[in-house]
This record gives C-alpha cells, sequence and structure tokens, in this order.
C-alpha cells in the first residue's frame, strides 16, 4: 500500500500484534515512519512476524501480567526515547449465554479486554504527557468493536467490555486532551482474521454478513490499520472521544438487528 511517512520519528506500543488487526497495524506505521513496540504473548507467531524489522522491538508477554504495562513503556523508552501513540489492541471474544457463562470467562475477557486497557494507560500516560510537552502531541487508542455499541445473544461478556472500553476512552480523552494527546476508540465490524476464521468458514455465516455489510463483503486487517492511522497522525489532531465505526456499513443496513 502507497506510503506517506504520516507518522515518520513517532514511537508506538502496540498490543496483540502477532495476526489480524495488530499485525497488519505494526507493518502499515513502520512503513509510515513508526518505531514500533509489538506486544503478543509468548505462544505467538510474534518473533517469526516482526523480528529482524529495524523498527520494531518485539516483546512477548501477557497484557495481563502484573509487570506487562511497565515493561511495555519502559521498552518504548529505553529503545526509541518516548512514546508517542499507544493502540491497546489485544482481546479475546468468548461466547456463552449469560445462563450457561462460566464465571472464568466473564472475568477474564474484563481481564483482557478492559482492565489490561487501563492499566497500560495508566503506566503510558505521565510518559506521554513528558513527551507531548515537546512534540506537542500524543495518541491513544483502543479496539473496541460494533458491539460496543449494540450486542446479541451469547455476546454478554464481549459487548460488555467493549462498552467499557468505550466508556473508559472517553474518559481519557477528558483528562489527556489539555496536554495534546487524544483518545479515540476503534469498533471493527465483521473482520476476517485468524480468531474468527472459524466462524466464517461456515458458508451461511460468512454469506450473512457480506450481505449485511453495504460494501458486500467482509472486512481485512488492514481497514482497521487505515483506520489505527488516521487516528494516529496529525489529520486527527482535533478527534477525541470518538468511536470510529469501521464495518463496511453493516450497522448501516442491519442497525442493531445484526446478523448472529
Amino acid at each position: 500500500m502507497p506510503t506517506t511517512s504520516r507518522l515518520q520519528g513517532r514511537v508506538a506500543i502496540i498490543t496483540g500484534a502477532a495476526s489480524g488487526i495488530g499485525r497488519a497495524t505494526v507493518d502499515l506505521f513502520t512503513a509510515e515512519g513508526a518505531s514500533v513496540v509489538a506486544v503478543d504473548l509468548p505462544s505467538s507467531a510474534l518473533g517469526q512476524v516482526h523480528g529482524g524489522h529495524p523498527a520494531v522491538v518485539t516483546l512477548a508477554l501477557d497484557v495481563t501480567d502484573a509487570d506487562a504495562p511497565r515493561r511495555m513503556v519502559s521498552t518504548a523508552v529505553e529503545r526509541f526515547g518516548g512514546l508517542d501513540i499507544l493502540f491497546n489492541n489485544a482481546g479475546i471474544v468468548p461466547v456463552s449465554p449469560v445462563a450457561q457463562m462460566p464465571e472464568a470467562d466473564w472475568l477474564r475477557t474484563f481481564e483482557i479486554n478492559v482492565h489490561a486497557v487501563m492499566r497500560t494507560c495508566r503506566e503510558a500516560i505521565p510518559v506521554m504527557i513528558e513527551r507531548a510537552r515537546t512534540t506537542g502531541h500524543g495518541r491513544i487508542l483502543n479496539t473496541a468493536s460494533i458491539l460496543g455499541h449494540f450486542s446479541d445473544h451469547s455476546c454478554g461478556a464481549y459487548s460488555a467490555s467493549k462498552h467499557a472500553v468505550a466508556g473508559l476512552t472517553k474518559t481519557l480523552a477528558k483528562e489527556v486532551g489539555r496536554y495534546g494527546i487524544t483518545a479515540n476508540y476503534l469498533l471493527p465490524g465483521a473482520i476476517e482474521t485468524s480468531m474468527t476464521a472459524g466462524l466464517f468458514a461456515v458458508p451461511e455465516v460468512r454469506t450473512q454478513w457480506e450481505q449485511a455489510a453495504a460494501v458486500k463483503r467482509l472486512g481485512r486487517p488492514e481497514d482497521i490499520a487505515r483506520a489505527a492511522l488516521l487516528l494516529a497522525s496529525d489529520d486527527a489532531a482535533f478527534i477525541t472521544g470518538h468511536g470510529l465505526v469501521v464495518d463496511g456499513g453493516v450497522t448501516v443496513t442491519a442497525g442493531p438487528q445484526l446478523p448472529m
């Protein structure tokens, strides 16, 4: 894809970086001039995917680890001199009706999708404020979902966690705006990744989501990466507290009656 050096000299942390949206965003951000701390689980393909890239430092850890926020932020500072962009993208998608939901699934979903986001932001914000005193800008991006605006059956934990991400991000926007830092969240629709491969391998499910979209296709990780680039760039300097829907028009055509 064509690049325009929109992130030249910026330093980013991207979680969930080994595959899907995270991988595509690392690739795009580095192509646009950023240096990136790419984070994913030790069991992931993080090293194979990004190892050896001169602008990428890989960090294999679980974002819920007690010292994960400190390690991520300190790595950005020690290796690249600061932190301009934080993209909290790691997440899980449990599926269970509330009446049968294992409590462990509920707790783990909030631990990864919400609590780790808050803890990482809490660690990063002082460093980003200090950096912004010189640069005049900073960007916090969090991955939510269109189910952060709507919901459906068997999505109780996931939908609740993504609603929480939206609320947290709006609060962050109020708190960090005075320093030139913006905070926004992405609301992806049906995106074809390794996490969703099993779901969209079912022909009727795939067709249902494709037909629900105004553009008549599933989303690709690159679609979300481009949206993240917009919010991370100077072009979005006056956008904050905003949830950017990137769903190919599913919510336009289907509204809250999502094809699930």
